[in-house]
């Protein structure tokens, strides 16, 4: 049964969605509604929730490691880019509710803040793009307090695979291009913060190369701005060694 408090809760909501207010905030209190009787956490876009500590996300990719073996890292890579999509799909529709805007008629870093924070509120960590490579064909993520990093430690290579297809499914839909990503630093490795490369295919295998060649991201970053790639006999000589 609904008490009164939760149709207050529901009718605020639907309010501030209308008048776009209250759509960009952290607050634990409005952003997720606990239904303690029937053990249901619903977000504030009415998607469900699971609360989960580091144990769960250590063993549920601990045990895809064990049934896949290498192919985990590509596993959750896939995994990550549908939900990127479907995600893509849902943004483009609340924000539409909230502001009445588009991705193409609002200034892209609001538009960008405004995707993310949802996901700092759930505990996926907080980010900061960085889009001026954008026309090269590749651009930035940096990623702050990685749930998959953090839980995992050091481990001495990147293990953030479900973040790099989230960012590949989200940004090949809402920029309409056949995007790739993956990790060139990671706090698993030692660093202060994740950072993903996104890009078109060849580039993030030309990265790819290079990360398996010892560079590490200030470098690979030179070479592109540089102009540089590595021949195409150099990237099927390294895919045929994986």
């Amino acid at each position: 049964m609904i008490s009164q408090a939760q149709r207050q809760v529901s009718q605020d909501r639907r309010i501030l969605a209308r008048s776009g207010q209250g759509s960009a905030h952290y607050s634990r209190s409005k952003f997720f509604n606990f239904d303690v009787e029937q053990g249901l956490i619903e977000d504030y876009h009415h998607q469900r929730n699971l609360l989960v500590g580091e144990d769960f996300i250590v063993s549920l990719l601990k045990g895809l490691e064990h049934e896949v073996g290498d192919a985990a890292g590509w596993l959750c890579y896939q995994i990550g880019f549908e939900w990127g999509k479907e995600d893509a799909v849902l943004f483009q529709s609340w924000f539409k509710e909230f502001y009445n805007l588009t991705i193409e008629t609002t200034n892209l870093a609001f538009a960008l803040e405004t995707w993310w924070w949802p996901f700092t509120a759930q505990g996926w960590g907080t980010w900061s793009p960085n889009l001026s490579g954008r026309e090269s064909g590749f651009f930035y993520i940096d990623l702050y307090d990685s749930a998959v990093a953090k839980s995992l430690g050091y481990v001495g290579k990147p293990v953030c695979h479900l973040y790099s297809g989230l960012l590949a499914g989200f940004f090949s839909v809402a920029f309409k291009q056949n995007l790739c990503s993956t990790e060139i630093q990671c706090y698993a490795m030692g660093n202060d913060f994740c950072r993903f490369l996104v890009g078109s295919e060849d580039r993030i295998q030309a990265a790819e190369f290079w990360i398996t060649a010892g560079a590490n991201a200030n470098e690979i970053a030179e070479r592109f701005e540089a102009g540089e790639f590595p021949a195409e006999s150099e990237l099927e000589i390294d895919a045929s060694t994986v």
